[in-house]
């Protein structure tokens, strides 16, 4: 553990330095609940930062030219917190669904939950369900035909497992993963109508996006690279966003065991812990 907390010292240059290290929290089994009241919406932009009380007394609401549009459980979460840490880069930190469930509050209504930017700078949102959203594609095409989408895809396995334990934890009570995956166990027939599968049916929902959007302007993020070499993944969506390569790989540690990945962010000034399971949380709360 000391080893640990030495080496995000020096990693950082001293900017984690100046605060107190608490006890280590325990690591989450995956990406935090994707609902959000409207309040902590509109409160969410990096609350607390000194950075960000900056940001949000200057500039201009813009609505977003980038959204993380999917998938579920798929590390969304961990990617637009990482991205948060560019200085080019302001984000909403809650979901606002606008494309899927707000849409008729009106484009005013959206621009307002959005962060303020200066020049060069780019606001982004993200929203998972907006992938598998009949009407969403469409609805970001009027809104700007240049919007950049991000998609980050996982094993539709893995991802569809991650998605039921989390339901699970909600409502102990459903059946079993089994009994929900076939129609027919025998013959091995999957019911594709269970949201957990239909989700992984990636080819399928991104023949509707295709119809408003080119392929150019959709990035795909393998959720698995996130875990093994997220700075090469970030390296990736940066270059998409006409972003300068900030985030590297001298932000990412990984201990002996490969399970646990430490984000410094030092220019946030503290540090991130995530789980193989894309679970993301600050040790500082």
């Amino acid at each position: 553990m000391l080893f640990l907390w030495l080496y995000m010292f020096y990693s950082c240059a001293g900017s984690c330095a100046g605060l107190a290290a608490p006890p280590l929290l325990p690591l989450l089994p995956g990406e935090p609940s994707e609902e959000s009241s409207l309040e902590e919406q509109r409160a969410a932009p990096d609350a607390g930062s000194p950075i960000s009380s900056f940001f949000n007394s200057s500039g201009t609401k813009r609505l977003p030219q980038a959204i993380i549009i999917g998938v579920k459980k798929g590390g969304t979460r961990a990617l637009l917190e990482f991205l948060r840490v560019h200085p080019d880069v302001r984000a909403v930190g809650a979901e606002p669904h606008f494309f899927d469930r707000n849409y008729e509050r009106g484009l005013a209504w959206y621009r307002e939950l959005m962060p303020r930017t200066l020049e060069g700078q780019i606001t982004m949102e993200k929203t998972p369900s907006y992938f598998v959203t009949k009407e969403a594609p469409a609805r970001i095409s009027s809104m700007c035909k240049g919007t950049k989408l991000i998609v980050v895809v996982r094993d539709p396995v893995t991802r569809a497992i991650s998605d039921y334990t989390q339901t699970l934890s909600k409502k102990p009570d459903i059946p079993t993963f089994e009994s929900l995956t076939f129609k027919n166990r025998t013959t091995g027939l999957i019911d594709t109508s269970w949201s957990a599968i239909q989700i992984g049916i990636y080819a399928k929902h991104l023949e509707n996006w295709l119809l408003h959007f080119p392929i150019g302007q959709i990035l795909f993020v393998s959720g698995e690279r996130l875990i093994s070499d997220p700075a090469g993944e970030l390296g990736r969506v940066q270059d998409f966003l006409g972003l300068k390569r900030i985030i590297t790989d001298k932000h990412f540690y990984f201990n002996k065991t490969g399970n646990l990945l430490l984000f410094c962010c030092t220019i946030l000034s503290f540090p991130w812990e995530m789980s193989s399971g894309l679970g993301l949380r600050s040790q500082w709360g």
